[in-house]
């Protein structure tokens, strides 16, 4: 993973992401999925949740303070995850990782009675600072469940565009379906305003899917920074 040798600002927008240790599956079922994703709800607060307290509940139904950063885009893979976001306030991102990692592994060495590390070190980070890299990482991230089903697509060798859309579509562990304008609780997690209109843009499978080729060819020296996550 790569070094995160960066200073975080308000008002910039980061690539941030982790990994599990030793590249281990980090969501083993639908409650680690779940309790993740509440997470990254609960977690953006400026002042502590504990999800033990509202045990039961919704996302939306889970009190919080205001929150310390902006997420554009998210997604969880096996034995990784990833997140757009903007920091909203003075070291808002650092704190929103450290409250997101520190309760999933409380929650997830509880559960499977294991001690330790759960991920490989701290998060990873990239600094978005063009529109282009921006554009390129939103398409990456909400694409990137594809790697599930065909493990060669990040290569421009997706052998079934038709069975990729329809399973990044229909894949519940992203952001990409409050985009497609699907109704349901996880769109609290996202805040779109404060990203650029263009990210409207990408609803169209074949889109993103042109956006990502098209950013290979223009800028692979960028491309191929930070994504070395699987």
């Amino acid at each position: 993973m790569s070094s995160r040798n960066i200073e975080f600002g308000i008002g910039e927008y980061y690539h941030v992401f982790n990994r599990g240790t030793d590249k281990r599956k980090i969501f083993l079922d639908k409650g680690d999925h779940e309790r993740f994703v509440k997470l990254l709800y609960s977690a953006n607060s400026v002042t502590p949740v504990h999800l033990s307290n509202y045990q039961g509940l919704a996302l939306i139904e889970i009190p919080k303070g205001d929150p310390v950063v902006d997420v554009g885009a998210w997604c969880l893979m096996p034995n990784h995850f990833h997140l757009l976001v903007r920091e909203k306030q003075e070291d808002g991102l650092s704190q929103y990782m450290h409250k997101l990692l520190t309760g999933y592994s409380m929650y997830f060495n509880t559960k499977y009675r294991r001690k330790g590390a759960l991920f490989e070190g701290p998060f990873g980070a990239k600094h978005l600072d063009t529109d282009e890299y921006l554009k390129y990482q939103y398409a990456y991230v909400h694409l990137n469940p594809i790697g599930i089903i065909d493990s060669s697509w990040k290569e421009k060798k997706i052998k079934d565009k038709a069975a990729a859309k329809k399973f990044i579509t229909s894949y519940a562990y992203s952001s990409l379906q409050d985009y497609l304008g699907c109704q349901r609780n996880e769109r609290a997690i996202i805040n779109s305003k404060t990203f650029p209109d263009y990210f409207s843009s990408f609803t169209d499978f074949s889109d993103m899917l042109k956006e990502w080729l098209d950013f290979e060819s223009i800028y692979p020296e960028i491309s191929r920074q930070g994504l070395d996550i699987t």
